[in-house]
């Protein structure tokens, strides 16, 4: 055998060597075809042989899956536009079923995703938009995982559960929601407002009427207490009279010289009494 053969020899054993080695992976499964009929299926991972050529692996994740299905447009019981976001959580459970129906996850993430919208949509034309958006959600979710389960089971897939990320208003309807929403907010704002200032005014008049009060009150004490005063002053005055008139008299002109404005002019006779204590 010259150098040339051999090196196709080796080669080609190289290859049917490779061709029938393979390896599953951790997470994954498998089935093996013979010119695609179903042969058997591979579920514990590790490295594997197969009859080169003749056999071919078809891979299958035996995680958890996830499809996000595109948000769309639905119409509620009470005729309202919803855009809902799913998400699906699912599982390959029959291997051999899902080849024969889907082969591959593309097309089972596109069939699933059919399903589970036309499931959605039935369900949220029979609620109403308040329901969908509060506390109803959940209830609606299950049941679009209950029903759509039966026709994903006999594609091999196992349906786990479907959640609604996100529903809202389409984008124009959300405009004029948010704007009616503002008109809203801003006429409560103005009546707290008008509310503010009315009782602003009643509590002014409250105090302005509590402050005339006092000074009232307080004008009376004063005016009492002045009185008394003054009663006390001539009680005094009669007495220190009845004692000495004529020191009294004298105190009396002393007071009145007090009282004369420096700027004043005077014109008293020589009789007056204003003079007497200069006479003496």
């Amino acid at each position: 055998m010259n150098r040339s053969s051999l090196v196709i020899l080796i080669a080609a054993l190289l290859w049917l060597g490779l061709d029938s080695f393979y390896v599953i992976g951790e997470g994954e499964q498998g089935i093996v075809t013979k010119f695609g009929e179903y042969r058997y299926s591979v579920t514990t991972p590790g490295p594997k042989w197969k009859v080169p050529f003749m056999e071919t692996v078809h891979r299958m994740d035996k995680r958890i899956l996830g499809s996000d299905t595109p948000p769309a447009e639905y119409l509620t019981l009470d005729k309202k536009r919803l855009v809902a976001d799913p998400i699906s959580r699912w599982r390959i459970k029959d291997p051999i079923l899902f080849f024969k129906t889907v082969q591959h996850e593309v097309e089972a993430k596109a069939r699933l995703g059919d399903i589970v919208n036309s499931e959605l949509r039935r369900e949220i034309a029979s609620h109403n938009f308040g329901d969908i958006v509060g506390s109803k959600r959940q209830l609606l979710t299950d049941r679009v995982t209950e029903h759509a389960r039966a026709p994903l089971a006999q594609l091999g897939i196992e349906l786990l559960d479907v959640r609604i990320v996100r529903a809202d208003l389409p984008a124009e309807v959300q405009e004029s929601v948010f704007q009616r929403m503002r008109a809203e907010r801003e006429r409560m704002a103005k009546r707290y407002r008008s509310e503010g200032a009315e009782e602003a005014q009643k509590i002014m008049a409250e105090t302005d009427k509590e402050k005339a009060i006092i000074l009232a009150k307080a004008y009376e004490v004063a005016e009492t207490t002045r009185g008394e005063g003054e009663a006390q002053s001539v009680q005094i005055y009669a007495q220190s009279y009845g004692k000495d008139p004529e020191f009294f008299a004298f105190l009396r002109t002393l007071e009145a010289y007090d009282a004369i404005d420096a700027d004043t002019e005077l014109v008293l006779s020589t009789k007056s009494e204003l003079l007497s204590p200069l006479s003496k």
